[in-house]
């Protein structure tokens, strides 16, 4: 992996509602040797309520991720809405969303692109593919390109 630029470990918000899926990602990460700080939302309604905190906390409570790893098919708030509501949030379209899901449905990978997805991994079924896929999305989204902080995102509304 690139050097990182902060020494904190890197956020990841993973809106995650089956409890394996939640393991497999932890299993993953740790496999691909990409140590990160991970928050999980059970639901859509969760993943928002945390991302609505960063907004009104600026971080105090709930630490502004620097990546979302959504699901699609969540209870309560489904992930295209979430995927919508933050892409459409000034606040918070800066943050990388990458979805995560086992829909290769066309119309879910143009929907999610429409809406503003950075990218769209299918699940593997390999946890070794899973991890090599894991540990790229972290050296593009979290170690190479360089976003806007939460201070910046707030000048330009």
């Amino acid at each position: 992996m690139p050097q990182r630029k902060s020494q904190r470990l890197p956020v990841v918000l993973l809106i995650e509602d089956n409890p394996a899926q939640q393991v497999l990602t932890r299993r993953a990460f740790a496999r691909g040797e990409v140590e990160v700080d991970m928050q999980i939302a059970a639901d859509g309604e969760q993943a928002m309520r945390y991302l609505r905190s960063v907004q009104e906390s600026e971080g105090v409570s709930c630490a502004k991720p620097d990546l979302i790893l959504l699901d699609l098919n969540l209870p309560r708030i489904d992930g295209r809405t979430v995927l919508r509501e933050t892409k459409g949030d000034p606040a918070l379209n800066m943050i990388p969303v990458v979805v995560l899901t086992t829909s290769v449905a066309d119309s879910d990978v143009r929907g999610c692109y429409e809406a503003g997805c950075n990218a769209y991994v299918t699940k593997p079924q390999d946890i070794n593919e899973f991890a090599l896929a894991l540990r790229t999305l972290a050296a593009h989204w979290i170690d190479l390109v360089v976003l806007p902080t939460h201070e910046m995102g707030r000048q330009v509304q």
